[in-house]
């Protein structure tokens, strides 16, 4: 046996999303990360060995701008370029070559730690190693560091290191949570096992194994939905053990799981009530999904209020949307629906105290494990979500060991310096602005070759009947001054709209009814039918316009997406079955859907200039949409035409580094396994071939040309300073969009 001592600055145990993001997000910032897993493969629940999608705060749709950027959202992307089947074993290659592509990281697999030395009392310890096994070669090795990040789901590290955490459910008078028993109590959220199927192309038998449970004695065929082209996450609700303990009952819950399994399978294949005699398994988890176990305690305890009232915390470094969706204890065997749903209005922001230790004052973490109520976490865990921590958490280690502060000390003296850093990495922290005094763009003059001055979609190429209430949003910058509609009209009848606000600006709802107008519509097609809405905020934002079901009139539906604008309908019918999913349908953003209409926006038109699309968006501060669409969009380029956005100052610069970030239309909903396909692989609005040139002593000379781009930061450092006065971006293609779109330029030098 091989003993080691390894040195780095921060070392995270948990290869889950979490912790990858953790340890890239340290790593970029010039700090050595040991990054510890006990698997063979990155990527936690969402790797090859267990399969579950990973979700966010878009919510499969649910929710509007809502995809993470940063690191997961690098993940994201590049995926769908490089994996649009949705192949498991690919997402693990896109995810371990985003980690071996940071010299910074050391990647340690199949390492199981299991032994951690902490000082000090209760109030106050402090870890300086862990020690770990690493499987097949007969390796110990501990791991020293100023600074760990517990990433493992299960929050062993801190449970080893005497880190306070909670298991189970809180009373409801503890944070006054509606969901919250009436008791406290041990009870989580259960595991899950998943499995695949193919068509063989030919007759398969089955054979159940002695272990295969006999389903048609439960209540899963009357409570749950089966059907035999369904696989992998879609049998999502094959969950149990909420009422054991998680970890230390692990291998009875997979054998419980496994007898499910086959039980299912056993029951599409020979029951006779499913065309399924060429179907045969391909794939079936050995390694059940965990959901809950340890919550950490740390400075603040994310709570149901907190989520459902969108608390505007003034440490947030992150954001969620997922749903608060709580399971049933008895799991698949519950009379009930397989789970409960929450929503908020929007997404709700996560505040930097939930990823620290209260009483270890070395440790962070990230994950399932962070500081919030069963009920919060019940949100809080899904992975795209946990991502998100995981590079707060890892951009806070490295801070701290930058400035010289503790993780309390990072947030009681240098929030400021934190969350400007996350902006700058593009992390997925939405109302905050750029406020980087490093940044030279800031005081730049800008200007471009032109920008889009009406919203306006007035090709269409499908009729949508009024049979529900529908919806329009967009930016109202300055002012809205009328609006036209594109219908047919059956018959002679009225029409009937209502102007709205939408409260928050990161919520994409009705909130608070501004107008009503009506307009009488005489039969006849393609008709422009105006209507008379007056606003002008007082600030910049979007407009939620209502338009009221009548069952004479079709609007027309284009095919082409318009940035800054979505289509709603009210009441639409659920995707999925109340004995799966609980949703309340008065939920504002349950209520209003736009799952069916995305990229497919009805035609209109309004009738007042829109700064909206500014060259000045692309360095007013704000790198996701917030009270409107922040990007600057061209008119259309023509065949072999170009557009620029040009920064230009009074006195020269020496420009070093230049970052860009592309719109990556963050409405647009992705998953790791492709639970529904888009019809493009790069997402159409960034642009493809660029370049960015300088003015040097009067004349622009190009400085790099980028080909083929397919990512939405490009960040283009300088082999050497360019002195000059003025930069300009110009946009030569794009992956399919009709005009160039550009949330942000950075320019960093002297």
């Amino acid at each position: 046996m091989r003993q080691e001592t390894i040195q780095s600055d921060i070392t995270i145990v948990g290869g889950g999303l979490a912790g990858v993001c953790a340890a890239v997000a340290a790593a970029r910032l010039g700090k050595t990360v040991s990054l510890v897993h006990n698997r063979p493969v990155l990527g936690g629940n969402s790797s090859s060995e267990v399969r579950v999608w990973v979700c966010g705060a878009t919510a499969h749709g649910t929710n509007r701008y809502a995809r993470e950027t940063g690191i997961i959202g690098e993940l994201f992307v590049e995926n769908q370029y490089r994996n649009p089947e949705g192949n498991p074993y690919l997402w693990d290659l896109v995810i371990l070559e985003t980690v071996r592509a940071e010299s910074n990281i050391r990647l340690f697999l199949n390492t199981d730690v299991h032994e951690v030395e902490a000082d000090g009392d209760e109030e106050q310890r402090i870890i300086s190693s862990v020690t770990g096994w690493m499987m097949g070669s007969e390796r110990q090795i501990r791991y020293k560091s100023p600074y760990f990040l517990d990433c493992t789901g299960d929050g062993l590290i801190g449970f080893l290191a005497g880190a306070r955490y909670r298991l189970g459910r809180e009373a409801k008078d503890e944070y006054g949570e509606a969901w919250a028993p009436e008791t406290a109590d041990d009870i989580t959220l259960g595991s899950t096992l998943l499995f695949y199927t193919k068509d063989a192309g030919h007759p398969v038998k089955f054979v159940p194994p002695s272990f295969a449970k006999d389903i048609a004695q439960t209540p899963i065929p009357l409570k749950r939905v089966i059907r035999s082209g369904d696989s992998g996450c879609h049998y999502w609700w094959i969950e149990w053990g909420g009422e054991l303990d998680t970890v230390h009952d692990n291998e009875r819950i997979r054998d419980e799981l496994w007898s499910v399994i086959y039980g299912i399978w056993d029951y599409i294949k020979n029951s006779g009530q499913f065309d399924a005699g060429n179907m045969t398994l391909e794939w079936v988890g050995s390694i059940p999904g965990k959901r809950e176990y340890r919550r950490f305690i740390g400075d603040y305890v994310l709570n149901q209020n907190d989520i459902i009232g969108q608390r505007q915390f003034e440490d947030r470094i992150a954001f969620g949307g997922w749903s608060i969706d709580l399971h049933p204890p008895q799991g698949m065997y519950a009379a009930e629906s397989g789970s409960k749903h929450m929503h908020a209005d929007g997404i709700y922001h996560i505040p930097y105290r939930s990823l620290y230790s209260v009483n270890v004052s070395n440790l962070l973490f990230a994950g399932r494990n962070v500081s919030a109520s069963h009920v919060a976490f019940g949100t809080t865990r899904v992975m795209a979500t946990c991502a998100v921590m995981g590079e707060a958490a890892g951009t806070a280690a490295a801070l701290c060991l930058e400035l010289g502060v503790s993780p309390r000390g990072l947030y009681a003296r240098e929030l400021e310096v934190f969350q400007q850093t996350l902006l700058k990495q593009d992390a997925s922290v939405i109302g905050l602005a750029n406020r980087d005094a490093a940044d030279l763009a800031r005081r730049a003059k800008v200007r471009a070759s032109s920008a889009r001055r009406r919203i306006a979609v007035e090709t269409g190429e499908g009729r949508y009947t009024l049979l529900h209430d529908v919806g329009i949003l967009l930016p109202v910058d300055p002012k809205l001054h009328g609006l036209e509609l594109l219908a047919d009209a059956a018959e002679d009848t009225t029409l009937t709209v209502e102007l709205w606000d939408t409260g928050l600006p990161e919520n994409y709802v009705p909130h608070r009814l501004i107008s009503t107008a009506s307009a009488i519509v005489a039969i006849g097609q393609s008709q422009w039918i105006p209507f008379q809405l007056e606003w002008e905020p007082d600030h910049p934002q979007n407009a939620f316009v209502v338009i009221r079901s009548n069952g004479k009139i079709a609007l027309h539906q284009s095919a082409e997406p318009f940035t800054g604008v979505l289509a709603f309908e009210r009441g639409a019918a659920p995707h999925a079955t109340a004995e799966l999913e609980d949703h309340d349908p008065t939920q504002p953003i349950v209520d209003w859907s736009m799952k069916k209409l995305v990229r497919r926006p009805f035609c209109f038109r309004s009738l007042s200039a829109t700064e909206a699309y500014s060259p000045r968006k692309a360095v007013d501060g704000y790198k996701r949409p917030y009270g409107g669409p922040n990007v600057w969009v061209s008119d259309e380029l023509e065949a072999g035409g170009e557009q620029w956005l040009e920064l230009s100052w009074e006195h020269a610069i020496a420009a070093e580094e230049i970052i860009i970030t592309w719109n990556d239309d963050v409405n647009e909903d992705l998953i790791n396994l492709h639970h529904h396909r888009t019809s493009f692989e790069i997402i159409p609005e960034l642009a493809k071939h660029y370049r960015l040139e300088a003015r040097i002593s009067g004349e622009w000379k190009t400085v790099v040309a980028i080909r083929d781009n397919r990512r939405r930061t490009n960040r283009i450092r300088l082999e050497r300073p360019v002195a000059t006065d003025a930069l300009r971006i110009t946009v030569e293609a794009t992956n399919g969009s009709a005009c160039a779109e550009l949330v942000e330029v950075r320019v960093y030098g002297e």
